[in-house]
């Protein structure tokens, strides 16, 4: 079977239990990863924001840090790290870890950007009608950065959905591990690689779909204006 093409290995490969657990592992993941880097995220930012420069530089430096670094690299000190300073964590554990602590900081910079995007003229203004920094955040800031992080928001998930194969390099069984197992013992390298990479097109453009519903909903108070279009980050597919 490994040479030349098989479309029956293919087929055989493209609705297997073990390579679909492996992509049910990759979205839930994603998920968790981006809930505990978006509770993280939005602390840094507002930490970021604060006018106490004891708050600000730590926020700041932890984020150069995990930005400045690869993912690959948080990964194995996590892994190989931690251990050696008596804390040892699971698999499972140190991906989830080394992929919260990584999005944390680039979710700060997303939400940070879109609280400083509306003018300060508005924060004045709650103030002086009696609303609270609380109340000012919650009823007129945030409804209004919604519209310009959400894109870069989805973009940053979309990216998530693909480096969560870079935790199989500490054997996390994930869908890129589980692919490279099959490919050990069936030797069907092209087969089994295009499988995987249909299933990472089927998440990233499923995840598009919702993606652009939400946009739809944070941009229903502007009309027909569309929020603005971010690109895709190179680094986020090489963190």
């Amino acid at each position: 079977m490994g040479q030349g093409w098989s479309w029956s290995g293919f087929s055989d490969y493209l609705f297997n239990p073990y390579i679909l657990s492996g992509a049910v592992t990759t979205l839930w993941l994603t998920l968790a990863a981006i809930a505990g880097g978006l509770v993280m995220g939005c602390a840094l930012a507002l930490a970021r924001l604060s006018s106490r420069r004891w708050v600000v530089v730590p926020a700041h430096f932890y984020i150069w840090v995990f930005r400045g670094t690869p993912l690959l690299v948080q990964l194995i000190i996590i892994y190989t790290g931690l251990p050696q300073l008596g804390l040892k964590l699971s698999v499972m554990e140190s991906a989830l870890l080394g992929l919260i602590l990584n999005e944390a900081a680039y979710l700060a910079e997303i939400v940070r950007g879109g609280i400083q995007s509306i003018p300060v003229g508005q924060t004045n203004a709650a103030r002086a009608v009696g609303f609270s920094s609380a109340q000012t955040m919650r009823y007129i800031v945030m409804p209004q950065a919604m519209r310009l992080i959400v894109p870069a928001l989805g973009n940053s998930i979309n990216g998530l959905l693909k480096t969560t194969s870079i935790t199989s390099v500490i054997s996390m069984e994930e869908l890129l591990r589980r692919t490279q197992v099959l490919i050990q013992e069936k030797f069907m390298v092209l087969e089994l690689f295009i499988v995987a990479a249909i299933y990472y097109l089927l998440m990233t453009t499923a995840w598009d779909f919702i993606q652009r519903r939400i946009e739809r909903h944070y941009g229903r108070a502007y009309g027909n204006a569309r929020a603005p279009v971010v690109p895709d980050e190179p680094a986020l597919e090489q963190r």
